[in-house]
C-alpha cells in the first residue's frame, strides 16, 4: 500500500488541518479542532450538522457553507464522530432556532448523534431534530437490524435541507422536509476494485480481474452478488433497472440524476455513466430535470460508481438551485 500520509492515525486530522487551511474564507475549525464549521454563522437560522468517518471526502466537511451545512464531525477513518464532537458543534453553531442533524443510517454513526442530541437536549438547553438517511437500496428493507446504509442521496439531503434553512424555515418544516427527501431517494453502487484501508494495508475485499461487486457500501461492504465484469452499458442498465423497480413506477417524473464516482474513478468514465444513464430513464418517460456528476461521496480509493435518483417537485427544484458555496459544492 502506498499512500500519502505520516500515519494511519493522524491521517484523518491531518487532512482537516490542509482542508480548513485550503478553504479558510468559508470554513474555520471549533474548538478544540473537533469539528469543522462555518466561518459565517447566520443567527436565527436552525444549525444544520452533519458527519461520519472520514476516508468519504469531500462528504461531509466539502458541505459546510452557505446554503448547506453549518457543520460537520469528523472521524477517524470509516469511524463515526464521538458524541462530544457533536456535542461541541451543536453548541457553536445553535442560534437559538434548534439543530437539525443529518445522519447516514449506520449503527455507530445512528447511536453517537442520538447520544448527543439527548445530552445537548437536557434541561432544555437546545432543540433537536434528527433526519436518518438510507437511500441505498443493495440493502433489503428489513424490520430488524440497521437496515438500509446512508450513501450518497446524502449529499441531495444536505443541499435541499440547506437551502430551506438558509431562507428561514423552522426545525419542525425542516425535519419534514429532510425526511421527504430521502422518501424520494433512491441509490445503488458497484466497485470494480476493493478500498485500502490504511489502519489495516490491505484491501477491504479483492476481486477477480474479470469480477465486479454489485451493491457495494461506501464502507467496503459487500454488495448484492459479485458478478461477472460486463461493459459499461450493462452495468448502468443493472443499476438503474434495480432503482427504477425500487421506486415501483416513475412514469412522468422529473428527477434529480448524480452520478457519483467512489474515490478511484476518472471523471471521463462518470460522464459516459450519466449519458448512458439519461438514456435509460429517458426511455423509461422519466424527465432529467436536474444533473450531477463528479466525486463527491467517496470510499477513499475504491474504484466504482454509484447512481442516484431523486424525484423533484418544483419546490424541490427550487431548493436544489437556490445558491450554495461550499469547498466542493457551488452555483
Amino acid at each position: 500500500m502506498k499512500k500519502f500520509m505520516n500515519g494511519a492515525g493522524t491521517l484523518a486530522q491531518d487532512c482537516l488541518e490542509g482542508f480548513v487551511a485550503a478553504h479558510g474564507d468559508i470554513v474555520l475549525f471549533g474548538e478544540g479542532k473537533k469539528h469543522v464549521r462555518r466561518r459565517v454563522l447566520t443567527p436565527g437560522k436552525v444549525a444544520i450538522i452533519s458527519g461520519g468517518g472520514a476516508g468519504h471526502e469531500p462528504m461531509h466537511t466539502g458541505f459546510v457553507g452557505q446554503g448547506m451545512l453549518d457543520a460537520a464531525c469528523t472521524g477517524y477513518v470509516f469511524t463515526s464522530p464521538t458524541p462530544d464532537q457533536i456535542l461541541g458543534a451543536i453548541g457553536e453553531t445553535d442560534s437559538g432556532a434548534g439543530t437539525l442533524l443529518i445522519v447516514k443510517n449506520y449503527d455507530g454513526d445512528v447511536m453517537n448523534f442520538e447520544m448527543a442530541a439527548e445530552m445537548a437536549m437536557a434541561g432544555g438547553a437546545h432543540r433537536i431534530e434528527t433526519i436518518i438517511v438510507n437511500d441505498d437500496i443493495a440493502v433489503e428493507r428489513s424490520a430488524r437490524g440497521t437496515g438500509r446504509r446512508g450513501v450518497a442521496g446524502t449529499l441531495v439531503v444536505e443541499k435541499i435541507v440547506g437551502a430551506a434553512a438558509q431562507v428561514g424555515a423552522d426545525l419542525q418544516e425542516l425535519k419534514a422536509l429532510g425526511d421527504a427527501v430521502v422518501a424520494a431517494t433512491r441509490t445503488m453502487g458497484v466497485a470494480l476494485k476493493g478500498t485500502t484501508v490504511p489502519q489495516t494495508t490491505r484491501e477491504t475485499f479483492v476481486l477477480g480481474p474479470n469480477e465486479m461487486e454489485v451493491g457495494v457500501g461506501i464502507h467496503g461492504e459487500p454488495g448484492r452478488s459479485r458478478d461477472q465484469m460486463k461493459d459499461a452499458s450493462a452495468i448502468v442498465d443493472l443499476i438503474c433497472g434495480h432503482i427504477l423497480k425500487d421506486f415501483g413506477s416513475l412514469d412522468g417524473r422529473s428527477v434529480l440524476l448524480f452520478v457519483n464516482g467512489l474515490g478511484g474513478t476518472p471523471l471521463s468514465e462518470l460522464y459516459l455513466v450519466f449519458g448512458l444513464a439519461r438514456t435509460f430513464f429517458e426511455g423509461q418517460d422519466v424527465t432529467i430535470a436536474r444533473s450531477l456528476v463528479g466525486t463527491y461521496v467517496t470510499s477513499l480509493d475504491m474504484a466504482g460508481v454509484s447512481i442516484t435518483v431523486t424525484i423533484l417537485d418544483e419546490r424541490l427544484t427550487a431548493l436544489w438551485d437556490a445558491p450554495v458555496l461550499t469547498a466542493s459544492l457551488r452555483w
